[in-house]
């Protein structure tokens, strides 16, 4: 064989490889479980930190249920290609579930905490279903087995990105609730929610947790972030700390529950001092003793019920409209004492703005409810 023909052969041969190469390529990513378009989209619109809030309509129509939270939530999730770590107290939504399930099947990590009352709820069918679906694919599940809740609702995706907030991913959470969910581009406070996973991954729930987390106060594009996890983190004591300290002109708040004596003195004391204070409480509870409701109407605070044909679940406080206190932490001695929680204080006036925007909006349906069909 000549010189010019051993050098073509070598060059077809060379040529065959690569297309069988690409062919072998093309099949594997045709095997490979599809994802959304759009699954590589920045779903902060290249901000470090956003956030997103329910919009409730009344009278319920299943037609409306889309391009909710869950929608963020599921665009987040697709971006994961190494780790996936996942903590949420209620659990309902195939997306999310489905979400969680390609992102196993493309190899990544993918783990999940949850409360034991959700993972046993059989009555649940929508619940036990998602469930299902992560045990198809192998997706572990760790639940705290014990009476207090692990409530948290948190995810970490690839050490980079968290998001978290009052949200539950469940239908009712993302079409009926007053929620909020936000998401924080920051590998430091992926690593705080990264390191409170690890112990309720490995069974440390509750008291039996330590108070490992390694960037309590950091800043995300020049913002004062403080992070803070239930139980052993005294989150009720941060939040009076905040409140005394630094609320020179004016509060709005918006709780679930709110029966912690200590947050509430703080605010009235704050109103005493020439603060201007407003609130708007979950109807359900808060004509109990319990709940701060009544004593801060008596002395006079502009606080109110709210107005949500089904429940306002939000647990936010908007300081000076510059620091938002805002999480999973409900303002109780269950969540400062017993529970899994996760609390944030952000000092970022644009978020402030957002935060002071909803509200405004909780506020008004507080005062002009829509009439119950």
């Amino acid at each position: 064989m000549t010189r010019r023909r051993l050098s073509v052969t070598l060059v077809l041969i060379v040529l065959l490889v690569t297309l069988a190469y690409d062919l072998w390529q093309t099949q594997k990513q045709s095997a490979a479980p599809a994802a959304p378009a759009g699954q590589n989209a920045d779903v902060s619109g290249g901000k470090p930190i956003v956030v997103y809030f329910t919009d409730p309509k009344y009278p319920d129509d299943p037609r409306n249920h889309r391009d909710g939270l869950d929608e963020k939530q599921v665009a987040l999730m697709d971006r994961a290609r190494q780790t996936l770590d996942v903590a949420d107290y209620d659990f309902d939504l195939g997306n999310v579930a489905d979400a969680m399930a390609r992102a196993k099947n493309r190899g990544v990590r993918v783990r999940m905490v949850t409360d034991t009352d959700t993972l046993t709820n059989a009555k649940d069918e929508k619940v036990q279903a998602a469930f299902r679906r992560l045990k198809e694919v192998g997706v572990p599940v760790v639940d705290d087995q014990r009476p207090a809740i692990m409530h948290d609702k948190f995810t970490v995706v690839d050490g980079e990105w968290v998001s978290t907030g009052s949200w539950n991913y469940t239908d009712a959470d993302t079409y009926h609730l007053n929620n909020w969910m936000g998401i924080f581009r920051s590998r430091e406070l992926a690593a705080n929610y990264t390191a409170e996973f690890e112990q309720m991954f490995a069974g440390k729930f509750g008291r039996a947790k330590e108070r490992n987390t390694p960037h309590p106060t950091l800043t995300i594009d020049g913002d004062r972030v403080q992070s803070c996890f239930s139980p052993k983190g005294h989150c009720a004591d941060l939040i009076v700390d905040t409140i005394q300290k630094q609320t020179r002109q004016s509060l709005y708040f918006m709780a679930f529950s709110f029966t912690h004596d200590g947050i509430g003195k703080a605010i009235e004391e704050r109103a005493r001092a020439g603060v201007v204070v407003s609130g708007v409480f979950e109807k359900t509870g808060s004509q109990t003793q319990f709940s701060e409701y009544g004593r801060m109407k008596k002395v006079g605070l502009d606080v109110y019920t709210d107005g949500n044909p089904w429940t306002m679940h939000h647990k936010v406080i908007v300081v000076d409209e510059r620091i938002v206190i805002a999480g999973s932490f409900n303002f109780s001695t269950n969540a400062d004492e017993d529970n899994d929680e996760n609390l944030l204080i952000v000092e970022d006036e644009s978020l402030a703005r957002a935060f002071r925007a909803e509200f405004d909006r909780v506020l008004q349906q507080a005062k002009h409810p829509p009439a119950k069909s």
